[in-house]
């Protein structure tokens, strides 16, 4: 399965050190992790991911390949800013949601819009967002709701 991690592009250690695990741990279930592509909560899940062996899409804002994080495997530019929001959600089956403000709201809204599950870890109190405790209850939830 495919999981758009979303989430804060600038973030205090400890929740990247969340984001980090919950990569670890999607990746050591077989899933690819799908995200932004750049820093913060986006850097960390990628840097789990492949950590443990797993793969990751970077959906890039800006139109160069380069910009991704280091930990991106396959980099997707697409040049459109804060619409390619939409991207990231629609290249998943399901969504966690790792703090974040107004762009990881945006991702949110059109993950719901689109039948998508998110789990949502310290992150936006919102109608339809599953809140969990840790990246093991995000991926239980969005394994069950996926099947």
């Amino acid at each position: 399965m495919r999981v758009s991690v979303i989430g804060g592009s600038t973030v205090p250690p400890d929740t990247a050190a969340v984001a980090e695990e919950l990569g670890e741990r999607l990746a050591s279930r077989g899933h690819t992790v799908v995200c932004g592509g750049l820093g913060g909560v986006m850097e960390a899940v990628c840097r789990g991911a492949r950590e443990a062996g797993g793969e990751t899409v970077g959906i890039l804002p800006t139109d160069r390949r380069d910009d991704a994080n280091s930990h991106v495997t396959t980099p997707i530019a697409t040049g459109l800013g804060h619409a390619r929001n939409a991207l990231v959600v629609m290249n998943g089956d399901a969504a966690v949601a790792v703090d974040g403000s107004y762009g990881t709201l945006s991702e949110i809204g059109l993950a719901l819009a689109h039948g998508r599950p998110v789990a949502g870890l310290d992150s936006h109190d919102v109608d339809g967002v599953e809140p969990v405790d840790s990246p093991a209850e995000a991926i239980e939830y969005v394994e069950r709701r996926v099947e």
